[in-house]
């Protein structure tokens, strides 16, 4: 990418931003009498590590859903790369180029670390069937590959000398590396994180916060649910906060902190202070 400047640029103060990876527009879902997303809207540049927070029920994992295809909208458009967007399968979500982990890990408990992030990197493999059948050279070759780059992201996240250990044996925290690695299997332009903290020690979530930060500086941009609001805080661009599936507030981390509607529906008063 050149880093010449048009005679223009100081002048216009959109040239220096970004440009936009996703962005909701409007976005809701109802289900029923309840109106569970209203109105969302968020614009994630490409690079950076976007928040998303709120009380229990705000809607945070409404939302992720309604990315990743589990639910359609009822009003509103996605934009991903500057196109209107609305997956209707797991499938379509990874092929246009976005991956994501959840609440409450979901991995293949008797197939080995190496053999769940292999599943990730099923829709980047190139051999059909018959291939996989006969086992010929090029299944073997691309085989061959597709472990040397599991092993790989293995290594990414920390865990590599466990490629072999089968995932219900990992440690807690292992077990979310190993989702993490999964998901990044599948080569995403943007990474969806539903609580990837949950259940972590301090001592974990300041490893997992390393893992983040190298994982945004390596190009992936980020969008993560999360309760550790010192976490989020720390590591985030920017931070939009729900609340009963409105969007409450929105901007950096110390605009965020100090919003009175936010401190009144999520950090509470005591922390204010």
């Amino acid at each position: 990418m050149s880093t010449s400047m048009s005679a223009n640029a100081n002048t216009n103060p959109s040239a220096s931003l970004p440009p936009a990876l996703f962005e909701a527009r409007a976005v809701g879902k109802r289900f029923g009498g309840l109106v569970a997303v209203q109105g969302v809207s968020l614009c994630i540049p490409r690079g950076q590590v976007h928040g998303l927070i709120g009380p229990n029920g705000a809607g945070k994992t409404t939302f992720f859903n309604l990315i990743t295809g589990l639910y359609t909208p009822d009003a509103g458009q996605f934009y991903f790369n500057g196109q209107p967007y609305q997956p209707r399968a797991a499938h379509q979500v990874v092929q246009q180029g976005m991956a994501r982990t959840f609440q409450n890990i979901r991995l293949f408990a008797s197939m080995s670390a190496l053999g769940n992030v292999l599943v990730g990197q099923h829709s980047r493999l190139h051999s059909g069937v018959l291939a996989s059948l006969l086992r010929n050279k090029a299944w073997q070759r691309e085989e061959e590959q597709a472990r040397q780059t599991a092993q790989h992201w293995l290594n990414y996240v920390g865990i590599g000398d466990l490629a072999q250990q089968p995932a219900t044996a990992l440690c807690y925290g292992d077990q979310r590396r190993l989702e993490i690695a999964r998901a990044l299997a599948s080569q995403p332009q943007l990474l969806l994180l539903d609580e990837p903290a949950a259940g972590m020690n301090q001592t974990e979530k300041q490893a997992l916060r390393a893992l983040l930060q190298r994982i945004a500086a390596d190009g992936t941009t980020l969008l993560l649910i999360e309760h550790d609001v010192a976490l989020v805080m720390g590591l985030c661009h920017t931070v939009t906060v729900l609340d009963y599936g409105q969007v409450i507030a929105q901007g950096s981390p110390s605009a965020v902190q100090n919003d009175p509607a936010v401190v009144a529906a999520y950090l509470g008063t005591a922390h204010h202070a």
